[in-house]
């Protein structure tokens, strides 16, 4: 049987990150990727599915310089982002945090930005098997290794491969992650009680389409919020290279009609559905809204068919749960988007999956993995507090909801403060005051890792 130092399952980029580090710090690593086909992509490859827009400050938690990332990668700069609500809206043209990188932000090609990780972590001496996928993973806590628990991976061509370290990087499917950790949870329980993603993840829907050059805004961000329910549901215009645009939405998977309240406040819901519209519909739907008194929308906004997964189109899962610790005493690292560190509240989590990657790597190489949970933390912590915070702000909001929050955020752009939702500087009464005390007593309750739903001491060794 084939032996390496550290096996890496999944080649998204908290994968690609994690072998390029583990490989640069002299370990024997290799990367399974099972590898889907895109319009975009030669050959099969990661699962290159994402809004991706990166704010400045991701940057920096990704631990990139800006200049190294290659012009290819980004498509178009930024100069902020509109909110935009079913009476009200606002823009904001800061993160209000500190970041190297000068603009507010950048558009990425995807599945160019993952393809040059998989550069690096070849460059690095990594092997990359893409097309070969992991179809079971067994640990051996009772090995006799120096260094602790082994591991056997069952591979899809039938071979199997031993493990020192396994860093897992499965996305938000975790189609090895959840049994694999299932070894060490009591009897009678899973982890997929804590990262379900029936109950607890969203879908996402993405269209790439040609914008008419006189609509086409190559610097700005747009959101619509309280368009469509759901926790955390909104769709969204992207600028792409050209005049291509990503027009996308997120929603919680499983959602019923029957389960909204009040339907009609709702501006891409119509009173003759007799269900939840697709994702194609949504976006056709707010097309018409925004644009169809003067545009034919089918003829005006036509599909972009060599891009994405399928003919211009694409959809993808993102976890929206709060994230779980890794059982690092079983050498295992669960990284990215397996552990529950992307977000619908912000579309995707790509920073914080490159990061996590990075140390999960560098530790499985260094064998110091047992340093892992409190390393992310570190890293990727104030991220992950935002946002479990504002997700939970948002849960319940209405269409009403989103026009008052926009309105204060407004008053509160007059008084000084230039974001309401990291800046330190509030000053708009009461309302302000309602939103910020809101704010900091989610993450009082979160404090110290508490966002954490799943902890190392709960694994059983």
């Amino acid at each position: 049987m084939e032996h390496v130092d550290v096996a890496i399952v999944g080649g998204g980029p908290a994968g690609a990150s994690a072998a390029e580090r583990a490989a640069a710090h002299d370990a024997e690593v290799v990367l399974f990727e099972q590898g889907v086909p895109r319009e975009d992509r030669d050959g099969p490859g990661p699962d290159s599915t994402d809004a991706a827009g990166m704010l400045d400050y991701w940057i920096d938690i990704m631990d990139f310089d800006y200049e190294e990332i290659p012009d290819d990668v980004i498509l178009q700069e930024l100069e902020g982002t509109e909110f935009i609500g079913p009476e009200s809206s606002v823009e904001l043209a800061t993160t209000g945090i500190d970041a190297r990188y000068p603009k507010f932000g950048y558009t990425f090609n995807r599945t160019r930005m993952d393809d040059w990780l998989h550069e690096r972590a070849a460059d690095a001496g990594a092997d990359l098997r893409v097309g070969i996928g992991v179809s079971d993973l067994e640990t051996d806590l009772r090995a006799s290794s120096a260094n602790g628990p082994t591991h056997t991976l069952s591979l899809s061509d039938g071979s199997q491969l031993e493990a020192q370290y396994v860093v897992l990087a499965d996305g938000p499917q975790r189609r090895i992650t959840l049994d694999a950790l299932d070894q060490f949870t009591a009897p009678g329980r899973s982890v997929s009680d804590y990262l379900s993603p029936p109950e607890a993840n969203h879908i996402a829907y993405q269209e790439y389409r040609e914008f008419p050059e006189e609509l086409f805004d190559d610097d700005w961000l747009t959101f619509w919020w309280g368009y469509m329910p759901g926790e955390t549901a909104y769709p969204w215009v992207f600028p792409n290279d050209g005049t291509v645009a990503r027009v996308g939405l997120t929603m919680p998977i499983g959602m019923r009609l029957e389960d909204v309240d009040n339907p009609g406040s709702y501006k891409l819901l119509e009173p003759t559905d007799d269900g939840l519209p697709s994702g194609s519909e949504y976006i056709t739907r707010l097309l018409e809204h925004e644009y169809g008194d003067e545009y034919d929308v089918e003829t005006d906004f036509p599909l972009v068919e060599d891009r994405g997964k399928s003919k211009g189109t694409e959809t993808y899962p993102i976890s929206s749960t709060r994230p779980i610790e890794s059982p690092v005493g079983a050498n295992i690292a669960v990284a990215g988007g397996a552990m529950g560190t992307t977000s619908a509240f912000h579309e995707g989590g790509y920073h914080v999956a490159v990061r996590s990657g990075k140390i999960a790597g560098r530790l499985a190489a260094t064998d110091s993995l047992e340093n892992y949970n409190d390393r992310w933390k570190n890293a990727i912590g104030d991220e992950i507090l935002r946002n479990v915070a504002f997700a939970d702000i948002v849960k319940d909001y209405e269409p009403d909801d989103w026009d008052w929050a926009f309105d204060v955020v407004t008053d509160m752009q007059r008084g000084g403060g230039d974001n309401v939702l990291i800046s330190k500087r509030y000053s708009a009464g009461l309302d302000a005051t309602r939103i910020v005390a809101a704010y900091k007593r989610r993450k009082f309750t979160y404090r110290d890792g508490r966002y954490v739903q799943l902890t190392e001491n709960d694994y059983l060794y």
